[in-house]
């Protein structure tokens, strides 16, 4: 029988020391990639939900105004035009009418089209928006603008000096009712603060003033506990 040496070490049993450092590496921990912080800055949530409706509102805007030239497109003397050249291209007559009605029919649904998509970029607007008188002048002053290029690369349309003049003074009244819009959601914000600010400090007084009433109440019982313990060793004092 072999007797095991009384204190040898664990490893000196099996052959190995425990002095040997151990050559696989595949135990050492692998450092945890570290993540980048991600900003939690109010003004850049701010920032990007601003350049998000406004995005959305221009393209609201341009769907708009593609959607009244399509309209046009379809009742137009142009669009004949443009049908008895496309027939002329196709070796058919230039009087064909059922090039003229299918284009005509593709005018129509590419009205449908973007009439459906600008009033749905028009709903997210609304929705990322904080204001909807606000949202509603970039929807319009970019579908004035668009309209009137269109206008005159398509329809070869002069708008008169008056018709810009009216356009400059929407968009200066839309630069002047966001920031009027600006200052009053930053001053609610503010007043929202101070007053949740107040309404915390009352809260944790009042979780400090239940958990003094606790740590009485917790020493009351113990000394109710003492007592009982003490008045029961002297009335039946050990034998």
């Amino acid at each position: 029988m072999v007797r095991q040496r009384k204190g040898a070490p664990k490893g000196d049993l099996d052959g190995t020391s425990q002095d040997e450092p151990e050559s696989d590496l595949s135990h050492k921990p692998v450092p945890k990639p570290v993540n980048a912080p991600i900003s939690t800055d109010p003004a850049m949530k701010d920032l990007s939900r601003k350049t998000q409706w406004l995005l959305l509102a221009v393209g609201s805007g341009a769907c708009a105004a593609f959607n009244g030239v399509f309209a046009k497109l379809t009742t137009t003397e142009l669009t004949t035009t443009w049908a008895k050249a496309i027939s002329s291209f196709l070796g058919l007559q230039p009087g064909n009418g059922v090039v003229e009605y299918g284009i005509r029919g593709i005018f129509f649904g590419l009205n449908l089209l973007f009439n459906g998509i600008m009033w749905a970029l028009f709903t997210a607007a609304l929705t990322k928006g904080t204001s909807t008188t606000q949202v509603s002048i970039v929807n319009v002053s970019s579908n004035f603008m668009i309209t009137a290029i269109l206008g005159f690369a398509i329809f070869y349309e002069a708008l008169p000096p008056l018709w810009w003049l009216g356009a400059a003074l929407l968009v200066v009244g839309n630069v002047i009712i966001g920031r009027r819009e600006e200052q009053e959601t930053a001053g609610s914000a503010a007043e929202g603060g101070i007053a949740l600010d107040e309404r915390t400090i009352v809260t944790r007084a009042e979780h400090e003033l239940e958990e003094e009433q606790g740590l009485l109440g917790d020493m009351h019982m113990k000394n109710l506990d003492g007592d009982i313990e003490v008045g029961t060793d002297i009335d039946n004092p050990a034998e």
